[in-house]
């Protein structure tokens, strides 16, 4: 499955550039890279990780568990789009 857009969702999300992100994954900015743009198997131990760095692991956990990832990204979008309105 191709997860990578998602995963770069919950990472702007957060407002986690791709170097801050590795930083707090322990590897390099690169591998970041490589698995948002879904070129890279993601591993289970990293998208755990990735939850908790992002402080998301409900949406990390739907995602495993076969959510549809089209909906859910919809879903974050909205979010992220009220929320900005709601700020500015």
């Amino acid at each position: 499955m191709h997860y990578g857009s998602f995963l770069k969702k919950l990472r702007v999300i957060k407002g986690y550039s791709q170097e801050e992100m590795a930083e707090k994954m322990l590897m390099p900015r690169t591998t970041i890279s490589k698995i948002e743009n879904n070129k890279m198997e993601l591993k289970l131990s990293d998208a755990v990780r990735w939850g908790q760095v992002t402080n998301a692991p409900e949406a990390l956990a739907a995602m495993l568990c076969g959510v549809d990832i089209a909906s859910l990204t919809q879903i974050l979008t909205m979010l992220v789009g009220g929320f900005s309105r709601w700020i500015w």
